[in-house]
């Protein structure tokens, strides 16, 4: 999606989030709807009676009139369409949308495409019940048939006209790269160059434990709180902002110069999940210290460092030339004799192979061994063991 910021008055402010707010309430109607299917009952409604079941709301109630019917029946169109992603396994089960988060709304057919162009900076577009809203032009505007507003925590506006670019041609030049995603280093290449994620600096980040301080002593619904909130939520959009624009620019820079690329083949969902609690069996009641607080840091780290949104990103772009390489053992094996024992990786940045002495970055190592593909055996290479040959003995007589 090509996506532009908006600059709303306050005017058109208040007509925009008129606007999600309709949708919002037209979509947790439809997820209310589905959400009391049993089995054995009538099966609950579909699109096109969802939809006359709007018109007759709208005919009684005044609030979702003055709104675009517009707006609200493409809510319940992306409600259908999740439902049907999610009966076919592509995507989870919908959720209530609250006020705050998630805040957009949609907008389908011959007003998507009244986009007028201002000059070469500014350009507006005409929103349903708001008319002419104002957004930067900072790449062209693609031709397309609908766009969706969305607002963030921070009140800022943005427009996301629906349209898939295309991916970047390779080079033809047929070179191969490994990446190795990790904690201290975001991602090491095989061609030895480390690249890590931006993080909020030292003194952003003692202001924002500053902050969660202040917020947890604040009282709730007050001023001071909803001020800390908003103080907060603008540190938080920075570090999103700075990790999005890094994955963006990363994932086009690997794309233009390599044929293909090989990552690991990591499971995210299963390793940012936290630990399950180890009841104590010597004490009803108890549980065992199962590191909960260490696994949550490590989940931090690994969100933090954009390890899914990356290869994502990546396969977008280079469409067919992402190739997902086992990671068993690749941090521990020698790229150069294929050596692998415990032993190699002095620590979490030096590689010292004990058989051959080759010494490395840990995880350029590991970015060489997924850029050559190899597959790890699951067990430890040990030389293989030769049956002794037994001397025939010779026969001697009683």
């Amino acid at each position: 999606m090509s996506r532009f910021r908006m600059y709303p008055n306050s005017v058109q402010h208040a007509g925009l989030s008129e606007q999600c707010r309709h949708a919002r309430y037209v979509w947790n109607l439809a997820l209310e709807q589905w959400s009391l299917w049993r089995r054995g009952r009538r099966p609950a409604p579909n699109f096109t009676q969802q939809c006359r079941q709007l018109t007759e709301a709208r005919a009684a109630c005044q609030w979702l009139r003055a709104g675009s019917q517009t707006v609200q029946q493409q809510a319940l169109r992306d409600f259908d369409h999740a439902v049907r992603n999610f009966y076919a396994g592509t995507r989870g089960r919908s959720t209530w949308r609250k006020a705050g988060q998630r805040e957009g709304f949609r907008v389908v057919g011959a007003q998507a495409t009244r986009v007028l162009k201002l000059s070469g900076r500014w350009a507006q577009v005409l929103v349903p019940k708001v008319g002419w809203v104002r957004f930067r032009l900072s790449r062209p505007v693609p031709a397309t048939k609908s766009y969706r507003i969305t607002c963030d925590q921070l009140g800022r506006w943005h427009i996301a006209f629906a349209v898939i670019p295309p991916p970047i041609a390779a080079p033809g030049g047929g070179a191969v790269v490994g990446v190795d995603r990790g904690v201290t280093v975001s991602a090491a290449l095989s061609t030895g160059e480390l690249l890590s994620c931006p993080q909020l600096s030292e003194a952003e980040e003692a202001r924002l434990r500053c902050l969660q301080r202040r917020l947890a002593r604040s009282r709730p619904n007050s001023n001071r709180r909803r001020r800390v909130k908003t103080a907060v939520a603008k540190l938080l959009a920075r570090a999103r902002d700075r990790r999005k624009d890094w994955v963006e620019k990363t994932s086009t820079d690997l794309a233009r110069r390599f044929d293909i690329i090989r990552v690991e083949d990591l499971r995210m969902v299963q390793m940012t999940r936290r630990p399950k609690p180890e009841p104590n069996p010597e004490q009803a009641g108890k549980y065992l210290p199962n590191r909960r607080r260490a696994k949550a840091g490590l989940n931090r780290a690994i969100l933090a460092n954009s390890w899914g949104a990356l290869v994502r990103r990546l396969e977008d772009k280079a469409a067919g030339r992402v190739e997902k390489v086992q990671p068993a053992y690749t941090s521990q094996t020698c790229s150069c004799c294929r050596h692998r024992a415990p032993e190699n990786r002095e620590s979490q940045a030096v590689f010292r192979c004990v058989a051959c002495g080759h010494q490395a970055n840990a995880d350029v190592n590991a970015a060489i061994n997924i850029a050559a593909g190899r597959a790890v055996r699951a067990r430890r290479e040990t030389p293989a063991r030769v049956p002794l040959k037994r001397e025939p003995q010779l026969a001697t007589s009683p």
